[in-house]
C-alpha cells in the first residue's frame, strides 16, 4: 500500500490567536535555577525521509513537508486560572483511555494550575441536556486510581450529536480547551466542532486524542492500546499453538484487530517463533 501524498498545508496547526500569557511552567525554572526547556515555533520534525525527493524539493523552492514540535511553549493563549478544560471519550473501548484521562488531569491541575476540569459522560451526549448526563468533576483526587481499571471512567457512546449545541455547552461552561479521545468518527466530530466555533468566532481549542490500537497512525511510532493489544493476541496465539500440536494436522488461526492494518498481527507474530504464516490486509 503506497504512502499517501502529502500536503504541506494539512501540516499545519491552526491558532487562535496572540499568545499573551507566560506559560506556568516559568515557575520550575525559578526553582531549578536553570532555564526551562521550552519549544519554539521553529522547531519541526521533517517527515519526509526519501532524501531524493527532498533534493528535490529544495532544489524546485518547494516548502519541505514537516510538523511542529510537541512540548510546552514559553507564552500561551489562555489564562489557566479562568480557562475551563473538558475530555470527552467516545466510539469503542481502547486498553490505556484511563490512562490518558489521568494524565491530561494531572497535567492540567499540577503543572498549568487549571481547576476547572469537566470530564464529559457517555460520548458527546454528554454535552446534550435531553440525555440527563452531568459532567464529572475531574481532579487529581477522582482519577489518582483510574489506571488501574479498564474502559474509560467517562463511559462512551457513538452517534454524531449536533456541534452547534456542543459549542453552546462549552460556552456557558466557559471552556476553552476540549481533548476529544477517539477514533475516526470521533475526530471528524472534534473537526466539526472546531468548524462551527471557528464559524462563531469563538475562542475554543479542540484537541483529537487518537484511539486506535490498530496503531495505523501516520507520523506516530506506536498509539496507545496498540502494545496491550498484541501482547493479548500473543496470548490467543500461544493457546492456539498448543491445540494445534494435540491434533493430528492440526491448524491453529488467529485472527486479530486490523481492519486496514496489519502491526497487531504482525507484532504478535514475532513475539512467538510459532507463527507459520501472517496474513495482513496491506
Amino acid at each position: 500500500m503506497s504512502a499517501p501524498e502529502i500536503d504541506v498545508s494539512d501540516l499545519q496547526v491552526e491558532t487562535l490567536g496572540p499568545c499573551n500569557f507566560d506559560s506556568p511552567l516559568h515557575r520550575f525554572s525559578r526553582r531549578q535555577g536553570s532555564p526551562y526547556r521550552f519549544i519554539t515555533e521553529r522547531e519541526r520534525v521533517i517527515v519526509e525521509d526519501n532524501i531524493n525527493h527532498l533534493r528535490s524539493l529544495v532544489e524546485s523552492g518547494q516548502e519541505i513537508p514537516s510538523v511542529e514540535v510537541a512540548g510546552p511553549r514559553s507564552r500561551i493563549f489562555f489564562d489557566p486560572e479562568i480557562t475551563g478544560v473538558a475530555i470527552v471519550t467516545c466510539g469503542g473501548l481502547c486498553p490505556g483511555l484511563n490512562n490518558v484521562i489521568r494524565a491530561l488531569v494531572f497535567e492540567a491541575h499540577y503543572r498549568y494550575g487549571v481547576r476547572r476540569i469537566y470530564g464529559i459522560q457517555y460520548g458527546c451526549r454528554g454535552f446534550i441536556p435531553e440525555y440527563g448526563y452531568e459532567p464529572m468533576d475531574l481532579n487529581p483526587e477522582t482519577v489518582a486510581n483510574i489506571h488501574h481499571f479498564g474502559g474509560t471512567i467517562l463511559s462512551s457512546s457513538r452517534g454524531r450529536q449536533d456541534e452547534g449545541r456542543i459549542v453552546d455547552w462549552l460556552q456557558n461552561k466557559k471552556v476553552g480547551m476540549l481533548f476529544v479521545l477517539g477514533g475516526d468518527g470521533s475526530q471528524r466530530a472534534a473537526q466539526a466542532i472546531h468548524d462551527e466555533a471557528k464559524r462563531r468566532g469563538a475562542k475554543i481549542s479542540v484537541i483529537g486524542i487518537p484511539k486506535t490500537i490498530d496503531n495505523d497512525m501516520q507520523f506516530l511510532d506506536k498509539s496507545f492500546g496498540f502494545e496491550t493489544a498484541f501482547s493479548r493476541a500473543v496470548e490467543a496465539i500461544t493457546g492456539a499453538h498448543a491445540e494445534a500440536k494435540g491434533s493430528p494436522n492440526g491448524v491453529g488461526l488467529v485472527k486479530v484487530m486490523g481492519r486496514h492494518s496489519g502491526f497487531i498481527a504482525c507484532h504478535s507474530a514475532l513475539s512467538r517463533s510459532d507463527v507459520n504464516f501472517v496474513l495482513i490486509p496491506e
